[in-house]
């Protein structure tokens, strides 16, 4: 079950590049009709001309037809447009449901910090459910995973809107939509290597996703406000029930069934410290949690800051709404305009310079160069369409659904402590200095972390093999 952040945001030759260069379509058509059943028996070998071993049908071209296309090539592929599909919905669902959960818990109560609690608690059982559950990403079959997450959502938004439910009961319910999240937003990561591959087209499929999710921030809200409007609190949150069953039903109809990648393997939070371990993977992740660990600063604090300049709501509007607009903008050019060697060489710079335009804020500037700097700031988060091929690169197969539900869980659990830590230094000084401290702090922490990718060497290429047999799993019949 995707978050409204869902999903945001280097090394010596061989280069990056190079991991990228054997990646992008799958070897098989995606709409292409499966191969007829056969008798059981061992496969006989096929006989061949001796001369260099030939290439798979389509065999991956980042660089070629299917990297000039972009996005359009994504779209291509039938099952990631369901996927697609089933994301805008539960998206909807998520945002819709936090604002009339928000709405009905005022109403119920009066209390400010009840309902300001309320939003607040998706973000620690991120952290309990991505550390817990992030072996189911694993050990069961994807599309069962993802289907009992949305409708263990409905559910819990179905009880929410039941008049009986008291305000503690909303509480809790709220956290165990929170804490099914990363897994669901884990295993979707990873069942998109198998949809598209763990090239080129899995970078434009996460890209695509991430736009979706940062557009949410800001039709989510107003979409929510206009239908409290016309309905109850309880209503809403009604249906956004149906949202979540859709996104199931659309899963489990409209994708392929695989196999678990790990099936049996029941390690716990020592299969999540295995991950962690892994200094390559561990050094990449936090290329993740970084920035945007900073980069919450001048979000957190847009209503102060318009306060300590004296301008109006209208003004806070556009200080809240640049920053995802910067990142929507930065994604569609790097993925629309930049090939996947430019994308891979721009990582560190744009991860480096990222944080610097809150520097600006030292000034206390008006809302147009403050939302400019935000804008600026928001575009240089296209660096992690290179990222993401670096960490599919680096995780293992068997435990690529647990490494990316824990990332997930790390961007969530990053973002609400550092808007909690931004709150509490604007408590002891003035907010336009507690922004450009974070861009100082936040630029010294990712220079750091950018010297620790490249002691961790660079990233093994997907095999071609493993592009071929995702391929081959896009027609694997539905059951």
């Amino acid at each position: 079950m995707p978050s409204p952040a869902d999903d945001k945001p280097q090394p010596q030759p061989p280069t990056p590049e190079r991991a990228l260069a054997d990646t992008g379509m799958p070897a098989t058509a995606p709409d292409a009709v499966p191969a007829p059943a056969r008798e059981p028996g061992p496969t006989p070998a096929p006989a061949r001309e001796p001369g260099p071993t030939p290439v798979p049908a389509r065999a991956p071209d980042p660089g070629g037809e299917d990297g000039r296309r972009g996005y359009r090539a994504v779209f291509a592929v039938r099952e990631f447009r369901t996927v697609f599909v089933a994301h805008l919905l539960s998206l909807l669902g998520v945002v819709i449901s936090e604002i009339a959960l928000t709405v009905l818990v005022y109403d119920l109560t009066g209390s400010p910090l009840l309902s300001a609690l309320t939003f607040a608690l998706g973000f620690l059982p991120y952290l309990l459910g991505g550390t817990l559950l992030a072996g189911v990403a694993d050990r069961h079959p994807p599309r069962r995973v993802l289907v009992v997450c949305d409708l263990v959502c409905a559910g819990c938004v179905a009880l929410m809107a039941a008049p009986v439910t008291p305000v503690a009961g909303l509480l809790v319910l709220r956290c165990a939509v929170a804490a099914v999240a990363p897994v669901f937003n884990g295993t979707r990561m990873a069942t998109l290597t198998d949809i598209l591959g763990a090239g080129e087209l899995f970078v434009l499929g996460r890209s695509v996703l991430r736009i979706v999710s940062q557009s949410a921030l800001l039709a989510g809200f107003g979409v929510g406000g206009v239908l409290l409007t016309v309905v109850p609190p309880r209503g809403a949150i009604a249906i956004t029930a149906a949202t979540f069953l859709l996104s199931a039903l659309l899963l489990r109809f409209g994708t392929r069934k695989r196999p678990a990648r790990a099936p049996g393997v029941r390690e716990g939070l020592g299969g999540t410290f295995a991950v962690l371990r892994d200094r390559r993977v561990r050094a990449l992740m936090l290329m993740f949690w970084i920035p945007p660990l900073f980069a919450v600063a001048p979000e957190a604090l847009a209503a102060p800051y318009a306060d300590e300049i004296g301008v109006s709501t209208a003004a806070l509007g556009l200080l809240m709404c640049a920053l995802p607009v910067g990142t929507i903008a930065g994604e569609l050019l790097a993925g629309s305009v930049l090939g996947p060697g430019t994308r891979s060489r721009i990582v560190v710079p744009l991860a480096a310079v990222g944080l610097l335009p809150l520097l600006l804020y030292v000034t206390e500037p008006g809302v147009a160069p403050a939302a400019a700097a935000l804008l600026l700031a928001g575009a240089t988060g296209a660096y992690t369409l290179g990222l993401d091929a670096w960490f599919v690169a680096a995780v293992p197969e068997e435990q690529r659904g647990r490494a990316m539900t824990l990332m997930t869980a790390g961007m969530m659990t990053v973002q609400g402590v550092g808007m909690a830590a931004a709150g509490l230094a604007a408590e002891f000084a003035a907010v336009h200095l507690v922004v450009a401290g974070a861009g100082v702090l936040g630029t010294l922490a990712v220079l750091c972390v950018v010297a620790e990718v490249r002691a961790t060497g660079p990233a093994a290429p997907p095999s071609r093999t493993t592009e071929v047999r995702d391929g081959a799993d896009q027609h694997v019949t539905s059951g």
